[in-house]
């Protein structure tokens, strides 16, 4: 029973860390440029962001403006001057939202600027500490409702993929009809020049009495 019951557990974890959409992410910014990261999220998610400098050397840590921006240009969160910092939001419009870093102009002389993002979107964005603690769960009762948690999203991403192929083919269907559309009048446009050609050619031959 006790072996059946680690193995339901390892499998809640290793779907859970399947679903889970979070990861720590390291990017190099320029002195001179700027550094974007960007993710398609649907409607109505949670997204948590934590991102800092990290120094190559203990000396002191450049600053860094951060702007994170949805799908329709909305500003979610501006940041100057930081070594560190945090964002978080729940999407209103699906798309790709974009994070952008660049380094502050007084820092721009030095050279490359580490940072590392730790960017978590959905279940993996969720406080299941407060969550088991209001609940008052533990234990493979918390793991069951991470797990829940996880087939929701899932079946949540499945409609939106839905959604969005279905789009897509209503998108790619009008494009056919436009291309055959315009395959029929380019021939139809064809075949009215040279009927047009062939008349005045034969006027021209009738005129020079050449035939």
């Amino acid at each position: 029973m006790k072996m059946m019951m680690k193995s339901a557990v390892a499998i809640i974890l290793v779907i859970l860390s399947m679903a889970a959409a979070g990861e720590a992410i390291w990017l190099t910014v320029p002195p001179s440029g700027t550094k974007c990261v960007s993710e398609e999220i649907q409607n109505n998610v949670v997204v948590l962001g934590d991102y800092v400098v990290v120094a190559d050397d203990h000396s002191l840590s450049p600053t860094i403006s951060v702007k994170v921006t949805s799908p329709y240009g909305n500003n979610l969160h501006h940041g100057e001057n930081a070594t560190h910092g945090q964002f978080a939001f729940t999407t209103h419009e699906a798309g790709n939202y974009l994070a952008c870093f660049w380094v502050d102009g007084s820092n721009s002389g030095g050279g490359d600027v580490s940072v590392n993002l730790d960017w978590k979107t959905g279940i993996a964005a969720k406080d299941w500490e407060s969550v088991a603690r209001k609940e008052k769960i533990e234990g493979i009762e918390l793991e069951l409702r991470k797990l829940e948690g996880a087939v929701e999203a899932i079946h949540e991403n499945l409609l939106y993929l839905k959604s969005r192929e279905a789009e897509m083919r209503d998108v790619s269907e009008k494009t056919n009809a436009r291309v055959a559309w315009f395959g029929m009048m380019s021939v139809a446009v064809c075949i009215a020049v040279s009927a047009l050609q062939l008349w005045h050619l034969q006027r021209f031959f009738q005129k020079k009495k050449l035939i």
